[in-house]
């Protein structure tokens, strides 16, 4: 913990954000309705009218199982992400930002339960609307860790098999969309720097003025993809595990990130006790 402190402080961060505890675990089954529903009307409150998007009833024991808390608020961590969610949107109305990238210096870090988490927080919010974008190509993991069993994806759309209306979900959660990749990618960094991922982000961006835009990238240091990648999104917010990662990996990633569009750091895995909510 300290040395995360020292290099953070070394490279003169001061948004060190919430200390969460995340553990990922093993895909299980859900159950599949399909209506009418792609996300394209909208009033004042952020409600969405679905027309031909397909619903995904998500397993709650699933996702108990992987630490996706913020769908509920009898889990007290959800507070965590509701709190972060809340520094985040502060941060990005203030500079009109929508899109937002969240990344972690190695694999393991838990960055992709904190995206699922920070998007289920997002559309809790009336007045906002969250997609949630698996861009970690050579490893995406948020359909297995939401439980989705789906036949068109990211893969199809990058393959034009299938446009991007065709690829949306949505989880049961109102107001959230997801867009999953259910298996890898190969020449990912080429793809990542392709105009078919910057139309797909720019269309994402300016459908809705009350959508925010999550993408769950891949790790800094372990290729070059997120450095093809960040310099099309608003913001980044940085994904550390507590002992994962050392003092010269947060260095190096730091140094790789857009100070300005940094919006902060979550220690991820950090061993904090609960508190009771009182209203």
């Amino acid at each position: 913990m300290e040395k995360i402190k020292d290099a953070l402080a070394k490279a003169k961060i001061e948004n060190v954000g919430n200390k969460i505890n995340t553990r990922p675990a093993q895909q299980e089954t859900v159950t599949q309705q399909t209506v009418k529903g792609f996300p394209n009307t909208e009033n004042e409150l952020g409600q969405i009218t679905y027309l031909n998007t397909p619903i995904i009833k998500l397993d709650n024991a699933h996702l108990e199982k992987n630490r996706i808390v913020a769908h509920t608020k009898s889990d007290l961590n959800s507070y965590s992400f509701d709190s972060l969610r809340t520094q985040i949107l502060q941060k990005m109305e203030e500079n009109n930002w929508r899109t937002i990238a969240v990344v972690s210096p190695t694999p393991q870090s838990g960055k992709t339960l904190i995206s699922i988490n920070l998007a289920i927080s997002i559309a809790h919010q009336p007045q906002k609307t969250a997609i949630l974008v698996d861009l970690d190509l050579r490893r995406p993991k948020v359909a297995t860790y939401l439980g989705i069993h789906t036949e068109k994806s990211m893969n199809d759309y990058l393959q034009d098999k299938a446009p991007l209306k065709d690829i949306m979900i949505n989880p049961g959660i109102d107001r959230l969309v997801i867009v999953p990749t259910m298996k890898p990618v190969s020449k990912s960094a080429e793809i990542l720097s392709s105009k078919k991922i910057t139309g797909l982000i720019t269309e994402l961006r300016a459908r809705y003025e009350s959508r925010i835009v999550i993408f769950d990238c891949p790790p800094v240091l372990n290729s070059d993809d997120a450095m093809v990648l960040l310099p099309q999104v608003d913001c980044i917010l940085l994904v550390i595990a507590n002992g994962m990662s050392t003092q010269s990996e947060i260095e190096e990633t730091l140094h790789h990130l857009p100070k300005a569009n940094l919006l902060g750091v979550v220690l991820n895995k950090a061993e904090v006790e609960s508190k009771a909510y009182y209203y």
